[in-house]
């Protein structure tokens, strides 16, 4: 395995572990990320579904004892009955419509501009959201209703655009439709769970052809090193929301956004000005 190949893979699982989770959008983050140190092509495409694995063990891993508490209450509790019926309906609306328009949606939007707009669009609604007044129905997932979890599932579909983040928008989402932060957080992570093993299993069917036994120490670079930052990242998500807002979140990705459009802008003149 080449050396720089095995720090590529690093470098974007670490990427994919911290911000999976984070309301900062990590599919942006690793198309940025993956344009500026050259990881490109068919491998790369393979090399996303798998450390999206990563991540997602990482919080299955951290949530496992809630995660058995509703496997085996599953029969006789109506908690767990109604948390697992509400993670159902959340998870169904992103299920049709990436089945829709998944395809399209990578083809035309899977840029570097449509993840800066989306970055900077997102950070202003956070903005928003976080400083309306909050009125609280649900103050942790087992008080949801079903209508709060279709809302949420709605909203999810809105991280089909790359840089709006899934966790930005199903933690807001939450924010707005009643849910206090750590309820909102919370059901993000639960949410992403069937969201991004559907996901995966869809896309590493339909590329099944792109994973090859060579690259598997790439691979295995970028599942681990993502495991272990998501773990990290999911840790100090929880601990921060407990004191803070999400507006660090929403000025970083303000941030980050505009300095794509002035790179992205710069680089635009240096082209025009070069044309003969």
């Amino acid at each position: 395995m080449d050396l720089w190949v095995a720090v590529q893979a690093l470098i974007l699982g670490i990427v994919e572990g911290i911000t999976e989770f984070l309301p900062i959008s990590s599919t942006g983050h690793q198309i940025i990320v993956a344009d500026l140190i050259g990881f490109g092509g068919e491998r790369a495409m393979a090399f996303n579904i798998i450390i999206q694995l990563g991540a997602i063990l990482a919080v299955v891993w951290e949530y496992r004892r809630k995660i058995l508490d509703i496997a085996l209450g599953l029969r006789k509790e109506p908690t767990a009955q109604r948390f697992t019926a509400n993670l159902l309906i959340a998870f169904l609306p992103a299920v049709a419509l990436g089945v829709l328009f998944a395809d399209l949606i990578h083809h035309y939007l899977f840029n570097p501009i449509t993840v800066a707009l989306a970055l900077v669009v997102g950070g202003v609604i956070m903005l928003w959201a976080e400083r309306r007044q909050h009125l609280v129905h649900a103050e942790s997932v087992d008080d949801m209703t079903w209508q709060d979890a279709l809302k949420i599932g709605f909203a999810q579909c809105l991280a089909m655009i790359p840089g709006t983040s899934r966790s930005g928008a199903t933690i807001i989402g939450g924010l707005l439709f009643g849910l206090s932060r750590k309820a909102a957080t919370e059901f993000s992570f639960f949410l992403a769970m069937p969201t991004m093993v559907g996901a995966a299993v869809y896309s590493g069917y339909k590329y099944r052809d792109l994973f090859q036994a060579a690259d598997l120490p790439v691979f295995a670079i970028g599942f681990v090193t993502s495991f272990i930052f998501a773990m990290i990242a999911v840790r100090a998500l929880l601990s921060f929301i407990g004191k803070h807002s999400y507006a660090a979140f929403a000025w970083y990705r303000i941030g980050f956004g505009l300095l794509i459009l002035a790179t992205w802008q710069l680089q635009w003149i240096d082209w025009s000005t070069a044309q003969p």
